[in-house]
């Protein structure tokens, strides 16, 4: 997948089959977009290419989290385009005809009932449609998806976030909220002491679920362990910054350096200081029982599941 930031002129493309939006989670109405513009390119031959708007706003998943799903689903190119002063001043009217009849040739396009552009956000699917009749490109106005009574939207995501409730989370996402990044050097405690870490710092754009312990899967390419994880500061250890530190279950191996993906499944408790290093030990074998008695992992990868995984059950 080609991807690039917009900071003055969009590239020419030719025979764009278009989707927009702000693309933060890459939730189930999200994906339902992409579908469609991947049906194009199955179809027709079309580029298949995601205009994704940028704020300063911290997103549910990070820039190059959003970059892997969206290679992974088949997209062919990616314009992250900042919601700068140009942008946000720029005529719905004139977007249409310099971005997506002028740059992207644009033959097919996709957006959400509720998707809005342009200055004072006078663009609508309405005129969207209307332009393509005049312009020579399709657009579909597709239907927002539902989780009940609700339509699904990043807000709704970010409320369920910040309540911990990760299990809604991943049904909204259609996948499990990850934290992704390479493996830190800690203290080297767990190791040390007694039990082997693997510690991320996330991005600054990152939005966090609630400091807090959690059930998870960590992979590191194929290789992937259940575990446990905590969020935040570590209090028994007493760091200065938010961190994620995953505890894997029965792993062994030297993992400093590797590109690890931690899915969170479900929250166990807040996070709290332990009067002693046992006490914490104590804590982390209480939840290593709690989810192989729950059988968390059992639903979720069937095909994959590791030594680590079957060794529990």
């Amino acid at each position: 997948m080609e991807y690039m930031t917009i900071e003055g002129q969009f590239p020419r493309l030719c025979g764009s089959a278009v989707t927009l939006g702000k693309f933060d989670g890459v939730h189930k109405g999200h994906r339902k977009l992409i579908s469609r513009i991947l049906e194009q390119k199955k179809e027709t031959g079309a580029t298949a290419v995601v205009i994704a708007f940028v704020s300063d706003r911290k997103t549910i998943f990070t820039k190059a989290e959003r970059r892997d799903l969206l290679e992974h689903m088949g997209v062919d190119v990616l314009l992250e385009c900042p919601l700068n002063s140009e942008i946000r001043h720029m005529k719905a009217e004139s977007f249409i005809r310099q971005v997506l009849v002028g740059a992207l040739q644009a033959s097919y396009v996709a957006v959400g009932e509720d998707f809005r552009f342009g200055f004072e956000r006078k663009g609508t699917p309405d005129l969207l449609v209307n332009a393509g009749a005049r312009y020579g490109f399709k657009a579909d106005i597709l239907s927002k998806e539902m989780e009940g009574t609700r339509k699904i939207s990043s807000t709704y995501i970010r409320e369920e976030l910040a309540k911990g409730n990760m299990e809604k989370v991943s049904s909204l996402l259609g996948r499990d909220y990850f934290i992704s990044g390479v493996v830190e050097h800690g203290r080297g405690m767990g190791h040390r002491d007694f039990f082997p870490t693997a510690n991320l710092i996330p991005m600054p754009e990152k939005l966090l679920p609630p400091n807090g312990v959690y059930v998870t899967l960590s992979s590191f390419g194929q290789e992937i362990y259940p575990g446990i994880t905590n969020v935040g500061y570590k209090p028994t250890i007493g760091e200065t910054f938010v961190g994620v530190e995953s505890y894997l279950f029965d792993c062994e191996k030297n993992l400093y350096g590797k590109t690890c993906t931690v899915e969170f499944r479900k929250y166990l408790r807040e996070e709290h200081k332990f009067s002693s290093f046992e006490a914490l030990k104590k804590q982390i074998q209480e939840a290593q029982t709690l989810v192989v008695v729950e059988d968390l992992y059992r639903p979720y990868r069937p095909k994959r599941r590791t030594r680590a995984i079957i060794a529990k059950e």
